[in-house]
């Protein structure tokens, strides 16, 4: 069924995929939130017939660290687009053997191992809203945006893994050995520097999250060898993984546009508005 309500999708790319040429009738905007400037311009367009919001995580030239990076003006300023969803990708580490480098996973869950990083929108600052927001995370990702993200890697045939616990560090370095095996050992299966507080930002905002994770290496946890994360390592990978998250966009984001999302929309909406004490 094709839903009657409209959907807008913001895509936030992550390194490798920070300007994808897969947007159709391209404009370029800039902008500038309550919470200041977003990573770069916000690129306009279609995907698939499916209007989309692209906007590179870390500018389009790289440049922005990890803990650098506005989060909250980005999810703020697609939000403020009127994007529906986010739709994101991001290259990570492998903490468990049997995920690969160059497989895909589909996050369903997060550890937070920031430690700098704004977290909501509800500050008290001036131009912020109102109060203090307790965003339930026993869910952090949209499960029917999961559901479409794994429809659309099984369609292209990639390996993948339907769920993930993404661990979130600071960054900008790497993993010790000594942490790689302990966030191993909690259950984590990929790592990253990004995806908190992004997808606790999307919640608040009542946006649907989805992640496509694009691991490129095994982080430091393996003994056996030399082999341990490093810049040359990572980039190796990258081509290949950028190319497949740039075709699971193609494909996921005008699935997307195939299903009724007005009551996933409105929870979401509530769930936010109900976690707010003023």
């Amino acid at each position: 069924m094709h839903n009657a309500l409209s959907i807008l999708v913001g895509i936030i790319g992550g390194t490798g995929l920070d300007n994808p040429d897969i947007v159709q009738d391209r404009k370029e905007k800039t902008v500038v939130t309550p919470y200041g400037k977003p990573s770069d311009v916000l690129i306009t367009g279609t995907i698939g017939g499916v209007d989309c919001v692209l906007l590179a995580r870390h500018g389009r030239g790289h440049t922005i660290r990890p803990t650098d990076v506005n989060y909250r003006a980005n999810v703020a300023a697609l939000k403020e687009e009127g994007c529906t969803h986010l739709v994101v990708t991001t290259a990570c580490g492998s903490l468990q053997e049997d995920i690969h480098p160059g497989q895909i996973v589909i996050l369903d869950q997060f550890i937070d191992r920031t430690t700098k990083r704004e977290q909501s929108f509800y500050d008290n600052a001036a131009t912020s809203p109102k109060g203090i927001c307790h965003i339930p995370m026993h869910t952090p990702f949209c499960e029917k945006t999961r559901q479409v993200l794994i429809e659309s890697v099984k369609h292209l045939g990639y390996k993948y893994h339907p769920t993930g616990t993404m661990v979130t560090i600071e960054g900008p370095r790497f993993s010790s050995r000594a942490e790689s095996k302990l966030f191993k050992s909690w259950g984590g299966d990929v790592i990253n520097m990004t995806t908190v507080p992004e997808v606790v930002l999307a919640a608040e905002m009542g946006l649907c999250y989805g992640a496509v994770a694009l691991p490129t290496d095994y982080d430091s946890w393996r003994d056996e060898g030399n082999e341990h994360v490093s810049v040359e390592v990572v980039m190796t990978t990258f081509k290949q993984n950028a190319e497949k998250g740039k075709k699971i966009l193609q494909d996921a984001i005008p699935r997307l546009a195939k299903y009724d999302w007005k009551p996933v929309l409105e929870e979401r909406v509530v769930t936010a508005k109900e976690s707010v004490m003023v």
